[in-house]
């Protein structure tokens, strides 16, 4: 856990880290182009004033021979020693001629006398190692009615290149340390940031099966992680009610299976012990053989039990007479009623829709558990009705009072209101729990009540198939 959080982390930083570069990147970018540009514009103004400068000088205090004596004088005007100039009547060779690196002149056009120079008439022009150049032509007239001749200049862009060279190093030094700087930081604030995680998965790496009672703190844990950390306690709630529930369901298995295993050791220990004759050998064998058939019950139920809890079945429905499906019940168990003076009072009409089986054995385990706690003598009464919602059925009956916190574990698998035992079908306290699971299955509900005038009913409720929703 500590190794992905630090994992997260250097994601997180790694992110920070791209996005700053990026963001600097393209600051640095637009800021080198535009002092790129803005040294361009000025080296270009700059030839085009020492042009027309030129043209000033020539209109106003020169003559060709003044300026042929003169040739220093204009030399000392360049703005680099590497500059180019030179004065030459058209079509003939410069009479002023500076060229120190003898860079040959590009095809120019060049500006009238009587237009002024802009950047448009620059031309653009590169010396040999690579070093950006800016070329001009224009005429200039010598005195107010003099020859007119050429001039042709050209700036070398050394020295902007030396600033912009050193300015794209500023650029990449800034990049490199913006993005190191924000890499050491996005790691450290996202590493404080984690923290709370982190001490979430320390507290969970503190669960075990004996500390399932351990919590996070939602009060204390961020905003952000409040809904996490109680999502993850209405879990481990629970898996510790789940982790509970196993526990008792196997002690109460073993419990359960240990009286029949108990008796089947013990007869047959007995049985071994001497010679017996076959009437006595056949006595054991049946009384096993209902010890076994006991344990295939009880194996039978759980399996079932087991699948209605984990898997989603999809169940047949057929449509159901209720009052025939109470009479049919009420026959088959009317002879273990009578042994105890029950008799069956049955009101129902309508029909539901149901799985003829598992509706079947949900309502006779009620009806065998109603005539197991009635009191002797009494009536057990079977309702049923339908309505647009669905189908009711109500086994009631008359028995000692059950307290509202003890009709609650009524469904609970091997739970027992009474420590009597009885010989009746569905001893093995699961009964109630496969009536609960078969109500599920139909998306119905099963649910227990004692009413004040002593009567202790238990209401199955089947929906009709459009409303069903059975759950695992």
């Amino acid at each position: 856990m500590k190794r992905a959080s630090r994992s997260l982390a250097v994601r997180i930083a790694l992110s920070f880290a791209v996005v700053v570069c990026i963001v600097v990147g393209m600051i640095g970018a637009s800021l080198y182009h535009a002092t790129n540009r803005a040294l361009s514009t000025r080296a270009d103004y700059q030839l085009i004033g020492r042009v027309e400068h030129f043209r000033s000088l020539l209109h106003d205090l020169y003559t060709i021979k003044e300026i042929e004596a003169r040739p220093k004088l204009f030399e000392t005007m360049l703005g680099d020693r590497q500059d180019v100039i030179l004065f030459r009547r058209a079509g003939s060779a410069p009479f002023i001629y500076v060229n120190p690196e003898k860079m040959p002149l590009p095809p120019l056009d060049i500006v009238p006398v009587t237009q002024p120079i802009g950047l448009d008439d620059l031309y653009e022009g590169s010396r040999s190692d690579g070093v950006r150049m800016r070329w001009v032509g224009a005429q200039a007239r010598i005195g107010e009615n003099g020859e007119v001749v050429e001039i042709i200049a050209a700036h070398v862009m050394t020295q902007e290149s030396i600033v912009l060279s050193a300015y794209l190093k500023r650029v990449w030094i800034n990049v490199i340390g913006a993005v190191l700087v924000t890499l050491l930081l996005a790691y450290w604030v996202t590493s404080r940031g984690l923290m709370p995680l982190r001490l979430m998965a320390d507290k969970a790496a503190e669960i075990t099966p004996n500390r399932l009672s351990a919590r996070l703190d939602v009060a204390h844990a961020p905003a952000e992680l409040q809904s996490l950390a109680a999502s993850f306690n209405a879990m481990l709630d629970r898996l510790e009610h789940g982790y509970e529930r196993l526990l008792q369901f196997s002690a109460d298995l073993a419990h359960e299976l240990r009286t029949p295993i108990g008796v089947l050791i013990g007869e047959t220990q007995v049985t071994l012990a001497h010679e017996r004759s076959v009437a006595e050998y056949r006595s054991v064998l049946e009384s096993n053989l209902e010890e076994l058939e006991r344990l295939a019950r009880i194996a039978q139920n759980i399996l079932f039990l087991a699948q209605a809890d984990h898997e989603r079945q999809r169940i047949e429905r057929e449509r159901l007479d209720i009052r025939d499906e109470l009479e049919t019940i009420g026959a088959y168990f009317e002879g273990i009623a009578e042994e105890r003076r029950i008799t069956f009072d049955i009101d129902a009409q309508g029909d539901m829709l149901a799985n003829a089986i598992m509706c079947r054995r949900a309502i006779g385990n009620v009806v065998v558990n109603a005539v197991r706690y009635a009191t002797a003598g009494t009536v057990v009464r079977l309702r049923g009705d339908a309505d647009e919602h669905g189908a009711s059925i109500v086994v009631g009956n008359r028995g000692v009072r059950i307290e509202e916190e003890e009709l609650a574990k009524l469904f609970d698998r091997f739970y027992r209101g009474d420590a009597a035992r009885s010989e009746f079908t569905e001893s093995s306290g699961l009964g109630l729990s496969i009536v609960r699971a078969i109500m599920r299955l139909h998306g119905g509900s099963a649910s227990a009540a004692c009413t004040h005038d002593g009567w202790i009913e238990f209401t199955l409720h089947f929906p009709h198939a459009a409303n069903c929703t059975a759950t695992p």
